[in-house]
């Protein structure tokens, strides 16, 4: 079904509301297991709220949502072809976007999979909820090149940050001040991990919806005209805590044993 086609709210589908001792309860079998990313899925449902929900129908109802919903593309697909990109300018989105997924080993569709070991596709409620979710997690690593953070522990922390003001799940918001005081427990680092979170969820709010820009449009962006238009800030006391961590001997990486929450952001 095109996503023009789509009802706003299939019939199936339940808005849960705020469940934070089902949240709990999966964040200690994340704990238990770093590399369980199938519950930072759970962690997201529990906590989603209502606030996406609204967001998500007053996009999808815009006319900014509506154009973008008329084009109907995959986007994992799209920034899957890189051959689509190869003549875009060096410093575009799409050059640095390349080399990011490159550099980490990384596919669009492949966080699509993980998010499928959660939440079979046959089981979604096609509506137009699920294709603004949709488009909040297959975005997620554009998001990552448009910020600036890294795919390391702090890094996708502060992204979380980020994404809780851009988007409102609290379930993200959550995963992101429960992993930071993990990470700050573990390391035992001087460097300032709950400012650096609080950096994002500011760069976040100040900037504009980055889920809801033209995606085409954007790669073949210079990645600093980007991130003027869109008003995104640099992540300075991110980068600060990566330079105390180094000091201190801890790995940049994952400095605290923190999760596995590359898919959390969505």
């Amino acid at each position: 079904m095109k996503p023009i086609e789509r009802p706003l709210q299939h019939p199936d589908r339940t808005h849960t509301g705020f469940q934070p001792f089902r949240a709990l309860r999966h964040f200690r079998k994340l704990i238990a297991d770093k590399e369980d990313t199938e519950q930072v899925f759970h962690i997201v449902e529990a906590l989603k709220g209502r606030k996406t929900s609204r967001q998500a129908a007053e996009f999808v109802q815009s006319e900014e949502g509506r154009k973008l919903l008329e084009r109907d593309f995959e986007i994992p697909a799209r920034l899957d072809d890189h051959e689509r990109w190869a003549d875009c300018a060096p410093g575009s989105v799409a050059q640095t976007y390349m080399a990011f997924m490159k550099r980490e080993g990384l596919t669009a569709q492949g966080l699509v999979e993980e998010s499928h070991k959660w939440q079979p596709p046959e089981q979604r409620p096609q509506d137009l909820y699920e294709w603004y979710y949709d488009r909040l997690r297959d975005t997620h690593d554009l998001f990552h090149v448009l910020t600036g953070y890294g795919r390391d522990g702090l890094g996708e922390l502060s992204l979380l940050g980020f994404s809780y003001t851009q988007n409102h799940n609290r379930g993200v918001q959550f995963i992101s001040y429960a992993g930071a005081r993990q990470m700050k427990k573990d390391s035992g680092s001087a460097a300032p991990i709950f400012a650096a979170i609080a950096e994002g969820k500011r760069l976040g709010r100040e900037a504009a919806k980055l889920a809801h820009q033209d995606v085409e449009m954007l790669m073949r962006e210079p990645l600093e005209d980007a991130r003027k238009r869109l008003n995104i800030g640099k992540p300075e006391i991110y980068r600060e805590c990566l330079k105390i961590f180094e000091a201190e001997g801890l790995s940049t990486q994952d400095p605290g044993g923190s999760p596995a929450l590359q898919s959390a952001a969505a």
